[in-house]
């Protein structure tokens, strides 16, 4: 039997990471990408072409409510940072673009879809300015 991974693809770099190196760790990889009311809807289109590069098994689109996460940057108008480290950010402050529990809401739909494809890992590649 195969030994297979969700990989959860955004499409930005730290997920397109995180999908090389599950297929790197011998997994057939299956992609799931959050549709949420991001601001960045080109990074939708970067996962699927990720997903269909490292050969993905399936590649599926999971739509979420946006009130969900209605408070961040990412979803509005509002300008999102850019060039700074996590050094830069004072103590205290939660950055503009933070997303309320968006991993852990990520990580709860992508476990179960793992436990159905009886999968034994689930990859996610988040950054240290991610806070979520």
């Amino acid at each position: 039997m195969e030994r297979r991974a969700v990989v959860l693809l955004s499409g930005g770099l730290d997920s397109s990471v995180a999908a090389a190196k599950a297929v790197s760790d011998g997994y057939a990889i299956y992609a799931m990408t959050f549709l949420y009311g991001q601001s960045h809807s080109r990074e939708v289109e970067s996962a699927r072409r990720v997903a269909e590069f490292l050969g993905a098994k399936d590649h599926v689109m999971v739509e979420l409510p946006p009130f969900l996460f209605s408070s961040s940057a990412l979803l509005g108008g509002a300008e999102i940072p850019t060039g700074r480290n996590a050094d830069e950010i004072p103590r205290g402050e939660i950055p503009s673009t933070y997303v309320p529990a968006r991993n852990i809401v990520f990580l709860s739909v992508a476990s179960a879809w793992a436990e159905n494809l009886q999968a034994e890992a689930v990859y996610i590649g988040v950054n240290a300015l991610d806070y979520s």
